[in-house]
């Protein structure tokens, strides 16, 4: 074995697995499979829903954790799905949440389920105020 050799077939090791991910994260919406979170989930209620004050702090937690994949307009990249569309806003915030707390090894979407609770109820404060910017734009869907 020649120095340098045992990089090269850990990077061969990896890039064998890596096609399917970035596949699986790079396919557009109506490719993804469908991630659902369960009925009961959509009972759970937002307990910051009347705080707006709060948003800024979600606000800073997806700058932190989320623009990476979905931008931070929330728009959405080739990683992660735009989070300002009908089809993520219309789910309940317990939904959002259990996504969120969830994650989705499927899309390469992490669990965010170590951070405290309020925090990720502060992240979807901060999804429904990026799909009202969003909805407030002109010429868009």
């Amino acid at each position: 074995m020649t120095p340098g050799s045992g990089v090269a077939i850990v990077t061969l090791a990896l890039a064998a697995l890596l096609p399917h991910d970035v596949r699986a994260a790079a396919a557009s919406p109506q490719e993804r499979p469908a991630w659902n979170a369960p009925s009961t989930s959509d009972a759970r209620k937002n307990p910051l829903a009347a705080r707006p004050e709060a948003e800024p702090g979600g606000a800073k937690l997806f700058r932190e954790h989320c623009a990476q994949c979905h931008r931070d307009d929330g728009t959405g990249t080739s990683f992660g799905p735009g989070l300002t569309g009908r089809r993520v806003q219309a789910q309940t915030d317990g939904a959002l949440f259990w996504k969120i707390t969830s994650g989705n090894t499927r899309s390469g979407m992490p669990t965010f389920s170590g951070l405290p609770e309020l925090q990720r109820w502060q992240l979807v404060l901060h999804l429904r105020a990026l799909g009202s910017r969003h909805s407030a734009l002109p010429n868009r869907p």
